[in-house]
């Protein structure tokens, strides 16, 4: 973009310079000394040593993508002061209130945002007459200690045995039972039949309380079905809340629709949006309790046993595998070595054989060289005595002997009549 002449002659800004001019402005029309009060829903809250609110309109919804959002502050220099104010009034700031708040605009450079610091807060307006007599019972109940009082009592870890508080036939009595009738656990429910609206509901509640109270149910639960702020008016009657506190059973509420809150609420040990909610709360104390001493350490135990059997089994396996292998192995191993013996055996036999056979021949030789059928072929003569003995000198005979002597064609017997040569 090319500057036109009419602006030719004004100064370049830096970003700085910008924002020092826009805060000027600010400043001079809503800044410290000009403040004004801003009335918004808030959107967000968020505390930490300091408040930090979004703010929107109040007639907007969260769909609308244009709605116009405030970010505004309460430093804790005056966040504090007001944080004790609304504590003592019973007022928390919290998401769909709608809140008037007084303060100015600051414009925070570096983040390039505008926001909104709150110096003061109109608590009257977010009261009304109905809502600042009920904080002022809400007020004298904690003053008393009387909102943490059934909170305190303890709450068996499996609720089943539960008294209720409700008129038959209704939404919420139905919502409520339908939770409990349908979870496949073995509540036992001691109903005591009340009106839940009207100018004779307090009286009936009380006395319901006080009864289920003596009869040693483990929770008792107070449950009504959504309604008008009229219909449930009962529920913020000071006798309900006082009966309440001083059961010594843990009293649970389902009343009403979301972000319905009553002061049976408050006081009760627990409650939940809905009696619906309150069902499934009370189902889901048992589940987590069988969960937690039942399922688990059968999961444990089931998981332990596969474990242990999965083990087992890989360890037999492969033991059994190894001994496949080892004797597959060693079979091999042993038919190698048979093999190889018996090759050995056949060569080593075929061996000695050879050498025997060497050496019988040999001695075939030598015995055919000393064979005496051939000694006695060649003239020589065995003369054996009158016992079969070889006569092999003079003195083995003596004259009168009768000797044998053998030639090679057969033998004939002598006597020895004279012996000549040397004698000994």
């Amino acid at each position: 973009m090319v500057q036109d002449e009419s602006t030719a002659d004004e100064p370049i800004l830096e970003v700085g310079q910008f924002y020092d001019l826009v805060t000027a402005h600010l400043e001079a029309a809503l800044g410290r000394r000009h403040p004004r009060w801003v009335r918004g829903e808030v959107a967000k809250v968020y505390e930490k040593t300091h408040l930090y609110l979004d703010l929107v309109d109040a007639g907007s919804t969260s769909s609308d993508t244009k709605r116009p959002v405030l970010n505004a502050h309460c430093w804790a220099s005056q966040w504090n002061p007001l944080k004790r104010k609304l504590a003592e009034d019973g007022i928390t700031l919290k998401p769909g209130v709608i809140v008037s708040c007084f303060g100015y605009v600051d414009l925070y450079a570096p983040q390039g945002r505008i926001g909104f610091t709150v110096t003061a807060i109109d608590v009257e307006g977010l009261l009304g007459d109905v809502a600042r007599r009920r904080q002022e019972l809400i007020t004298r109940l904690r003053e008393e200690g009387q909102l943490e009082a059934n909170k305190n009592r303890p709450l068996s870890p499996v609720p089943l045995r539960v008294g209720l508080v409700a008129s038959p036939g209704t939404e919420g009595y139905s919502d409520f039972t339908g939770q409990l009738l349908k979870s496949g656990y073995g509540f036992e429910i001691l109903l005591v039949k009340t009106a839940v609206q009207g100018e004779a509901a307090p009286a009936q509640i009380v006395s319901a309380l006080e009864a289920l109270d003596q009869s040693g149910v483990d929770v008792i639960c107070l449950v009504r079905g959504g309604g008008s702020k009229g219909d449930l008016a009962c529920f913020d009657d000071e006798r309900v809340a006082r009966a309440i506190a001083a059961a010594s059973t843990p009293v649970f509420t389902g009343i009403g629709h979301t972000g319905d809150e009553s002061i049976a609420d408050l006081v009760a040990h627990t409650r939940a949006i809905t009696p619906t909610k309150l069902g499934e709360d009370i189902v889901n104390m048992v589940s987590q309790w069988h969960e937690r001493n039942v399922r688990l350490p059968a999961r444990r135990v089931l998981s332990a046993s596969e474990a242990i059997l999965d083990e087992a089994t890989e360890y037999v396996g492969e033991r059994r595998r190894t001994m496949i292998f080892a004797v597959r192995d060693r079979l091999r191993l042993e038919e190698r070595h048979l093999r190889a013996t018996r090759e050995r055996l056949v060569l080593q036999s075929s061996h000695l054989l050879s050498a025997a056979q060497q050496m019988l021949a040999s001695a075939r030789q030598l015995l055919s060289a000393y064979d005496p059928v051939k000694r006695l072929a060649q003239g020589w003569a065995i003369v054996t005595n009158g016992d079969g003995r070889v006569v092999k000198q003079l003195d083995d005979l003596s004259p009168g002997d009768l000797v044998r002597v053998r030639l090679s064609d057969g033998s004939f017997e002598s006597t020895v009549e004279k012996k000549d040569g040397e004698t000994s």
